[in-house]
């Protein structure tokens, strides 16, 4: 492709020769060598079509130029991001909720939930036996041990996931900075979105865990009480009388 510069300065001499040839030559406007006619403005003619026909072939190549280009950075917007952490994300979440499944005793279950505190917390049997009564406080004490030692394995398993996370935050920002298209960079940033739904994910998990355990010790200290007024008055009405000494 002729550079601009050049094609003005390759039209200025056409011109300028053109009119130098008719202002010296004092022969005919047509001449004639060895049977061919010579037409000195018939061949600038020529010479200024020839010249305009290339311009725009050059006009056609500079386009053909910038679709290409356009096409080479739509092919880059399209390109996929290479990097995924998706599936750990998954197993770390799937890690978590296997976690709440284990829970001991009173499971994360509505029905098991209502149920369990209709029989050991909502309607304490008071009428029971000292015995029954011992092993009904017993049992309560016994959810509230495992409910705190759920909690702590929950939040053992969210500590383990932030070593996770924060390999997979870094390898993203990473992947984003060195994205070569607008898919790239929008994949990019949809996972980075997903490790923060991990992250809030273990925190549910984490706070549902401490809550469930401590719930559990108040209903047992609120079902305890009530327990300890009935066997207070048990122990009052069993105890014999004091009667003076000397008394009949």
């Amino acid at each position: 492709m002729i550079p601009r510069r050049t094609f003005r300065g390759l039209l200025t001499g056409i011109a300028l020769a053109c009119a130098g040839s008719g202002a010296l030559v004092s022969a005919p406007a047509h001449a004639q060598f060895g049977g061919v006619v010579y037409d000195p403005s018939n061949y600038a003619q020529n010479v200024l079509t020839a010249a305009r026909t290339l311009e725009q072939i050059n006009n056609q190549i500079r386009m053909l130029q910038n679709q290409a280009n356009s096409l080479v950075n739509e092919a880059r917007n399209l390109q996929s991001l290479p990097t995924t952490v998706l599936q750990p994300l998954q197993d770390q979440i799937r890690q978590t909720q296997q976690l709440l499944r284990e829970a001991q005793r009173i499971a994360y279950d509505v029905r098991q939930i209502e149920a369990s505190f209709d029989a050991q917390y909502k309607n304490v049997p008071l009428n029971a036996s000292q015995q029954a009564m011992v092993e009904g406080a017993e049992a309560r004490w016994q959810n509230s041990v495992a409910g705190f030692e759920d909690a702590l394995k929950v939040q053992a398993g969210a500590v383990a996931n932030i070593e996770g996370s924060r390999a997979a935050v870094n390898e993203l920002v990473s992947a984003s900075q060195s994205a070569t298209g607008a898919l790239q960079a929008a994949q990019a940033g949809n996972q980075l979105l997903a490790v923060q739904a991990q992250q809030l994910a273990d925190l549910t998990a984490t706070l549902a865990a401490v809550s469930r355990a401590q719930t559990l010790d108040a209903a047992e200290r609120a079902a305890a009480k009530a327990q300890a007024r009935e066997q207070l008055r048990r122990f009052l009405a069993n105890r014999p009388r004091y009667l003076p000494s000397g008394s009949k």
